[in-house]
């Protein structure tokens, strides 16, 4: 990993959402993500929503609910909310591993004005999102996590049948900083 690389950790505030499923209970501390990512040769700071606030910017309802894989893409509406895995990241910290789960997570990010998403890769199809790539393969195992119930195409067919869009990236990764929000 390159160590000119960047990982800012914002403390905002702590995330709330109503699991289908108990949460596991491994948690982090910003500290501790920060240390983490130190020993692996990242630079790491933990950042607050006021040293943010100039780079801060409005979502575009019209822009895709995504993963925040910085290659380039097919799909030009970068103006929605983004998060590691985009849909299936809300899936797997729910606990939601069925095709019916991930169908009414996509809606319901839709019905709240976003356009859920997937991606996949030039060189993996469905399975380019190194985070499904993980959930799927059990490297959230020892964290309580379940595997989920279906692959990266049923899930992509899934979320397209929903209402979703798939995006396909292309390219090498090359991003500098990226942001972890624990909001």
């Amino acid at each position: 990993m390159a160590t000119n690389t960047k990982i800012e950790v914002d403390t905002v505030a702590e995330a709330s959402s109503t699991p289908s499923k108990p949460q596991p209970s491994t948690s982090l501390t910003p500290a501790q993500i920060a240390a983490a990512l130190k020993s692996r040769g990242w630079e790491a700071e933990i950042i607050t929503d006021v040293s943010m606030g100039s780079e801060m910017v409005s979502v575009d309802p019209e822009g895709i609910l995504k993963c925040v894989d910085g290659r380039g893409s097919d799909n030009k509406k970068f103006g929605g909310p983004k998060m590691p895995g985009g849909i299936y990241a809300i899936a797997h910290n729910r606990g939601v591993t069925s095709l019916k789960g991930l169908k009414e997570i996509t809606k319901e990010v839709a019905s709240k004005g976003h356009v859920p998403s997937v991606h996949g890769d030039h060189s993996s199809d469905m399975l380019g999102c190194g985070f499904f790539k993980l959930w799927l393969t059990g490297r959230f195992d020892g964290m309580g996590y379940e595997r989920p119930e279906f692959d990266a195409d049923q899930g992509a067919n899934a979320v397209k049948e929903a209402g979703g869009t798939i995006e396909m990236h292309h390219g090498s990764h090359t991003e500098k900083v990226v942001y972890i929000n624990l909001v």
